[in-house]
């Protein structure tokens, strides 16, 4: 269950929807007592999983007695500034967002930071998970970016994965820096 320490949530979960029944994620969400899910997709639609989009899943999981919130403009994972882009455009197509978007600089962005308040300030109040559409938080926003920001800020997070398994999640590894070809020694 979700604790508060001073007003500020100390434990956030995260899950992923991917194509199975809303019930199965329904089910998964109410045992590990979860009572608001804040959908943070950009899209929060599909043509694969239509039970899934925005205005059907708030009304499974409101029957459920779970309350849905919508903030997938400011903790979305493809932002609509393009200075957050590596190549420093918006892409357009089929893209892999976690290639092109620039995490670190997203971060520093004040939308993202008041949609991270926001989103602490939800979870002081009730045990709360944000959600994405991919199963796997490793390949995903949600931990790339959202859980990473998260951990500096002290909150600890658990990617729920639907096989019931509750994962910490961990910082990521910074990657190491390349050495030249003549390093000095000693």
């Amino acid at each position: 269950m979700a604790s508060e320490s001073a007003g500020t949530a100390t434990e956030i979960w995260t899950v992923g929807h991917s194509n199975v029944p809303a019930e199965q994620l329904v089910d998964l969400l109410t045992a590990h007592g979860i009572a608001l899910v804040v959908d943070v997709r950009s899209a929060p639609y599909s043509q694969y999983a239509p039970q899934f989009n925005r205005e059907n899943v708030a009304h499974t999981l409101q029957a459920a007695g779970i309350a849905y919130a919508y903030a997938g403009d400011t903790l979305g994972g493809r932002p609509q500034d393009p200075a957050c882009y590596k190549g420093g455009a918006i892409p357009a197509g089929n893209t892999k967002f976690l290639e092109v978007v620039d995490y670190p600089a997203v971060a520093t962005r004040s939308w993202y930071r008041a949609g991270l308040d926001r989103l602490l300030a939800q979870a002081a109040a009730q045990p709360t998970a944000i959600m994405c559409s991919e199963e796997d938080p490793a390949r995903c926003h949600r931990h790339h970016l959202i859980a990473q920001t998260l951990l500096e800020r002290g909150v600890a997070v658990w990617h729920l994965r639907h096989d019931g398994r509750r994962e910490a999640a961990q910082p990521l590894t910074p990657q190491p820096q390349q050495l030249g070809l003549f390093t000095p020694t000693g």
